[in-house]
């Protein structure tokens, strides 16, 4: 029988991941907003590498009030499914890793250097620890 050995980061990431499934909906109501919608058209947001959502650029004070609800809501979906089971930190991470594997062409999202990139056809570029 082989052994299958998980270092703990990598165990609770999975955890986090799986947990994460069961609850996507709250971050995923965001893009029904079509303020949200139109702002990360027209790429004045973006999904940032820690789970956040980013203003790029100088948007307008209503596209930046949208992106500090937005996150204010996305901290509290984190600290509440991360509780007893993971950091929020990292339940950030593995949501951003979901996230930008989500984004569409044309959308923005931040390289694991921290660099905003555009995503083209192909897979955005993410972080090696994201599963």
């Amino acid at each position: 029988m082989t052994k299958i050995l998980f270092s703990y980061p990598v165990a609770v990431l999975g955890a986090v991941v799986l947990t994460m499934a069961a609850s996507g909906g709250a971050v995923a109501q965001e893009g029904r907003d079509p303020a949200y919608a139109a702002a990360r058209a027209a790429g004045q947001v973006g999904e940032q590498k820690d789970g956040y959502l980013g203003v790029i650029g100088s948007p307008s004070a209503e596209v930046r009030a949208m992106v500090r609800d937005i996150n204010n809501r996305r901290r509290a979906i984190f600290t509440e499914k991360a509780a007893g089971k993971s950091t929020i930190e990292e339940y950030a991470f593995a949501t951003a890793c979901r996230l930008i594997a989500q984004t569409q062409p044309g959308e923005k999202y931040q390289a694991p250097d921290g660099s905003w990139k555009t995503r083209g056809a192909g897979a955005p570029e993410r972080d090696a620890r994201c599963p």
